[in-house]
């Protein structure tokens, strides 16, 4: 008998089959909502804002609250796509046990998953640096629009262009007014770790430990260039855990994996649950009530116990 020849996501889904997974989710599993990347082979050249240039240069922190202000609704209206929807329902067929990711849009949260990781924060929150104290996004976009009537509505009569992060490309933002915290007057930023930013050690600590409880991990839609994402994957890689990664292009891991799969998220995804999670009902999970800047799931800050699921000999 000739030999029998298995596709990439076949061997995935061997390799997977009977373990427990836990996932790290990149821009790539969330660009059929319509949310761009920085890195895919098919984004145009984008230099993010650090965290220096945020809080060390009004200018920079001007242009930024002007095109934020402008773009964060599109994200926050964005909805999950097949891609969210197939891990929530491999969470919920109990192959998934945790997901980790470092996308700031909430889709994991909107598509219904219950253990998520935001590693890098969320959009929906805004935190002031003198306080702390945490407010919603929603809140902050009452005061802007206060204080800049007309501006946003100006900034996308001729159309804008969605980047990144709740960004939007605004070219005009010289006249823009910022507020302060209604606390206490210090510098308001939005909770969301930026480049040049450490991830808080709380959250890091959570995420290793999904790692460590886990018996697999799926990398889906991360070019695993920031090493925030990068150190659970060679964590993984050392402790002899199989590593799958999907993703359009190539990644740091790539050495590390065991299968690699240079393909989008979605059709991908659902290949995989339809092996590892076979449901008769594959309705799509429905969202839950209310918009994610109104019912933000902040990021654990432990890691509770996990189903077993004995893996495969």
């Amino acid at each position: 008998m000739p030999d029998l020849v298995t596709t990439p996501a076949e061997r995935a889904a061997e390799v997977l089959a009977g373990r427990r997974i836990v996932v790290l989710t990149g821009a790539g599993v969330s660009t059929d909502s319509g949310i761009p990347d920085y890195r895919g082979p098919d984004s145009p050249p984008r230099t993010p804002m650090t965290y220096q240039q945020f809080v060390g240069d009004p200018v920079f922190r001007q242009r930024y609250w002007a095109r934020n202000h402008v773009g964060w609704r599109r994200m926050d209206a964005a909805r999950p796509n097949t891609g969210h929807r197939m891990l929530a329902r491999l969470e919920r067929g109990g192959a998934v046990t945790g997901l980790i990711t470092q996308n700031v849009d909430l889709l994991h949260t909107k598509a219904g998953h219950r253990r998520v990781i935001d590693l890098h924060g969320s959009y929906a929150q805004v935190r002031c640096l003198s306080c702390d104290d945490l407010t919603s996004r929603m809140t902050l976009a009452d005061r802007l629009e206060a204080a800049n009537p007309g501006f946003a509505e100006s900034a996308t009569a001729s159309g804008i262009e969605v980047a990144p992060d709740a960004d939007a490309v605004v070219d005009d933002t010289a006249d823009f007014r910022m507020v302060d915290c209604a606390r206490c007057g210090g510098m308001l930023k939005p909770d969301i770790v930026y480049f040049g930013e450490n991830v808080p050690k709380d959250r890091v600590a959570a995420a290793f430990s999904l790692v460590d409880a886990a018996d697999a991990i799926l990398v889906a839609g991360s070019s695993l260039t920031v090493m925030s994402g990068l150190r659970f994957v060679r964590h993984a890689a050392k402790r002899g855990k199989p590593i799958v990664i999907v993703n359009r292009g190539r990644t740091r891991g790539d050495e590390l994996a065991t299968v690699r799969m240079d393909s989008g998220c979605s059709a991908t995804l659902t290949a995989l649950a339809e092996t590892l999670a076979p449901i008769s009902d594959t309705a799509s999970v429905r969202s839950p009530v209310g918009t994610a800047a109104s019912r933000h799931v902040p990021a654990p800050t432990g890691s509770a116990p996990l189903p077993s699921r004995r893996p495969a000999r």
